[in-house]
């Protein structure tokens, strides 16, 4: 990520960068550990149940728990007996009384050893009763906002938060833990995200694949079972030769063909890609000699992206570009299906009273005419948008706008813009999910306090308006 910022211009600069390290394996369970450096919210299902075990998540239910088999009733073999002759003799007379005293103990015998049989049921089923009462409050106790009848291992039966309400038309996501060459993100961790984006939100956009992000949120999003649909992301770098775009594409490639297409809407390839290679060659113009340079290796990403995506017959799947405001090159625009537009108010430094203003009128007027200008039309997203609720001490400028980052003006600028935004048919995604502690220590400022939540998953002091 890199600091955001506006030149004299208005030049944006948006606040995400995951530029990446190292590469690893697409194997989802390499990637399935619950440790990381972040805390967690307690999860509304069963934590321990290693979802990494499951051969899939789409043709089954991974967290469901296992039911209890009582043990069959075997029944106990009766003793038969043979007719005796010659009953007069003593020797006969005391082999009767043997036989009788045999019999009476083997009958004996069987009927203590059902009794026993049937004392041990009745145990066992108390014993179960009992075990499943004590996991039953143990999880109401771990889960106070659980309604009742909610079962922890299921994950398509969880607790709502009726502070949530399903207004915004997107959320930017990135999960927790999802940089190289750690990645310390879970399945278990996505799927507590996506249970709380789904009460807010039926879309979501990823910025990449590294740390297999693609395979985790379309397994959690199957395994919910919620109403979600995802813009996958490739985050190319703009000095590896294309390292960072093959080693993404592989990792989307596999997470489609595990979990299939139907929750996807797109792959958008390159995040801010012209406004990294344009300001590292010292140039500000996107459609100059260093921005035709960066589409020239953008171009052949785009194209390579749709020719996977029809090879494995998902060619409905569309294909875009995601760039700062005022960066968009016009041949990478006129290559994609649609683009995917970061506008923040924040950095165009805004006051919080005209910030929803601004970013309307800035999107409608230098992206949205200039998609409408070009052959292929593309249709045009606000990629991010938002209003920070704090900074760090680290590289901190609190007054870095005329508008204080605090959970007030996050307020106002919700209240504001997003059911105008709604209204108006514009679709765009929030920035962002949750807070990302990482940042304020890379970047500093106002970089990691974006969130919605924070990097607990407690909903910040807001109220969402129902749109």
């Amino acid at each position: 990520m890199q600091r955001g910022g506006y030149s004299s211009s208005m030049q944006q600069v948006a606040p995400y960068r995951d530029t990446p390290t190292s590469s690893t394996g697409p194997n989802l369970q390499d990637y399935n550990d619950p440790s990381s450096g972040a805390t967690h919210a307690h999860s509304p299902f069963d934590s321990s149940h290693d979802l990494s075990s499951e051969p899939t998540l789409r043709n089954s239910n991974p967290l469901a728990g296992q039911p209890i088999s009582a043990v069959p009733y075997m029944p106990v073999p009766q003793p038969t007996y043979q007719n005796i002759e010659g009953r007069n003799s003593d020797w006969l007379e005391q082999s009767q009384k043997a036989s009788k005293r045999s019999r009476r103990i083997v009958i004996g015998s069987a009927i203590t050893l059902l009794v026993l049989i049937a004392v041990g049921v009745a145990l066992g089923v108390t014993l179960t009763k009992k075990n499943s009462n004590n996991s039953s409050s143990s999880s109401s106790g771990s889960s106070a906002n659980a309604p009742a009848g909610t079962n922890p291992n299921d994950p398509t039966n969880f607790p709502k938060n009726t502070a949530l309400v399903n207004s915004f038309y997107g959320i930017a996501y990135t999960p927790l833990g999802s940089q190289l060459p750690s990645c310390g993100n879970s399945l278990t961790e996505v799927i507590e995200d996506i249970q709380l984006l789904s009460q807010l939100t039926t879309t979501i956009r990823l910025y990449g694949a590294d740390c297999n992000q693609s395979s985790l949120v379309l397994a959690a999003i199957q395994a919910t079972k919620v109403n979600m649909s995802v813009y996958l992301g490739n985050y190319p770098a703009v000095d590896d030769n294309g390292a960072a775009y093959t080693r993404q594409k592989g990792e989307i490639q596999t997470a489609l063909q595990q979990y299939g297409g139907a929750n996807v809407l797109g792959v958008t390839v390159g995040n801010e890609f012209i406004l990294d290679y344009i300001t590292q060659q010292g140039q500000t113009d996107p459609n100059g000699s260093a921005g035709q340079a960066a589409a020239a290796m953008l171009i052949p990403w785009i194209s390579d992206t749709r020719s996977m995506l029809s090879s494995m017959g998902l060619s409905n799947i569309l294909v875009g570009n995601a760039d700062a405001g005022s960066y968009f090159n016009n041949q990478v625009l006129s290559a994609v299906d649609y683009g995917m537009s970061n506008v923040h108010p924040w950095f165009a430094n805004q006051s919080i009273d005209n910030a929803a203003a601004w970013t309307a009128d800035f999107f409608n007027t230098t992206n949205v005419a200039l998609a409408q200008s070009l052959p292929n039309k593309p249709k045009m997203f606000i990629a991010e948008t938002g209003w920070p609720t704090g900074t760090s001490s680290y590289n901190s400028n609190p007054n870095d706008g005329p508008s204080l980052a605090s959970v007030g003006n996050l307020q106002i600028f919700i209240n504001d813009f997003a059911c105008n935004a709604t209204k108006n048919g514009t679709g765009y995604f929030f920035f962002e999910f949750s807070d990302e502690p990482w940042k304020n220590t890379t970047y500093g400022g106002v970089e990691g306090y974006w969130g919605l939540f924070d990097s607990n998953k407690n909903l910040k002091n807001i109220t969402i308006p129902t749109c």
